[in-house]
């Protein structure tokens, strides 16, 4: 009887799922989290440098040091201070929390499976042309390579990330 492998199965993550929640670490005590509105792509990236020495029986590798990079592109949206408060934090060389977390899977009430990273904003693009939206870019290179846990996510926070389900009946006074 031949076996199949359950993996091939499983239901994708849609990238609406997959959410970042930025803070500069010295509002830790006064702000939450927050996503960027308008988010049209994230990207984490690890990476090592490899140095071979040679041996008589060969090279021999010794891997460096994990470097992680996050990325993060967004069209501005009136009235967002994202873009501002980060490109200050790269003027000001603060430390920047990063949380990335998976919609999709559901850790405990109100948490999801995710990453957290503390690192440095090191590029900041904002551009414009005559026919698109106002759009920042942004890489942030990260102190370490991150620790996994549950994060959580608040229901406006969702909402800033993607748009959520509204039902058809009043939703208030």
């Amino acid at each position: 009887m031949k076996k199949f492998d359950l993996q091939l199965f499983a239901e994708a993550v849609a990238g609406k799922k997959f959410i970042y929640l930025f803070r500069i670490l010295s509002k830790a005590a006064t702000s939450d989290a927050m996503a960027m509105a308008f988010t049209t792509e994230n990207e984490r990236s690890k990476s090592k440098d490899v140095e071979a020495t040679e041996t008589k029986d060969g090279p021999v590798q010794t891997p460096g040091a994990v470097e992680t990079e996050i990325s993060a592109t967004a069209i501005l949206a009136v009235g967002d201070t994202m873009a501002e408060e980060l490109e200050d934090a790269l003027d000001n060389n603060e430390v920047i929390e990063i949380w990335e977390a998976t919609l999709a899977e559901p850790a405990t009430e109100g948490k999801y499976k995710g990453r957290y990273f503390q690192g440095y904003l090191t590029e900041f693009t904002l551009s414009s042309s005559a026919e698109e939206h106002v759009e920042y870019e942004t890489t942030f290179a990260i102190n370490g390579t991150g620790v996994k846990g549950e994060v959580t996510v608040s229901k406006e926070q969702a909402e800033v990330a993607s748009y959520v389900f509204a039902d058809t009946t009043k939703t208030g006074a």
